[in-house]
């Protein structure tokens, strides 16, 4: 039996659903926002401006050069004397022969250290390098 209130209006339990949905929305956001965040180094980077096209759907190792000289192998800053082994270590454990290596290399930073860091990338079994650059409008 349905209960009728005054007025003649049946009474009925709904939940609203409409507040869920706002919630759960917005921290999809949040986290879509933050998610690129978390997976740079603390290495201070201005990259030059250049026409480019985006990566491909594929595993990449990215290398992070400082303008004083500091590196970084994905997240892990290491030192320059156990550069080349940690990077060996690195496209050994990823076993990709497709893998590409992305040297994001600071505006600032002399060439001849980007010359090098893409030589020791070369050396220590990368196929495909590439120079990482900010889009230009």
């Amino acid at each position: 039996m349905k209960r009728i209130i005054e007025g003649g209006i049946p009474a009925t339990a709904k939940i609203n659903v409409t507040p869920i949905i706002d919630v759960s929305l917005t921290l999809v956001i949040i986290l879509l926002m933050t998610a690129p965040m978390l997976c740079v180094p603390d290495v201070e980077v201005d990259l030059p401006t250049a026409l480019t096209r985006g990566a491909e759907n594929e595993f990449n190792v990215s290398i992070t050069l400082g303008k004083n000289g500091e590196l970084a192998i994905n997240e892990t800053v290491v030192r320059p004397e156990l550069f080349a082994a940690t990077l060996r270590a690195v496209i050994a454990k990823a076993s990709n022969e497709n893998m590409l290596i992305v040297v994001r290399a600071d505006r600032d930073a002399p060439y001849g250290m980007i010359r090098e860091t893409l030589g020791t990338a070369r050396a220590a079994g990368g196929n495909r390098l590439a120079v990482a650059t900010l889009q230009s409008k």
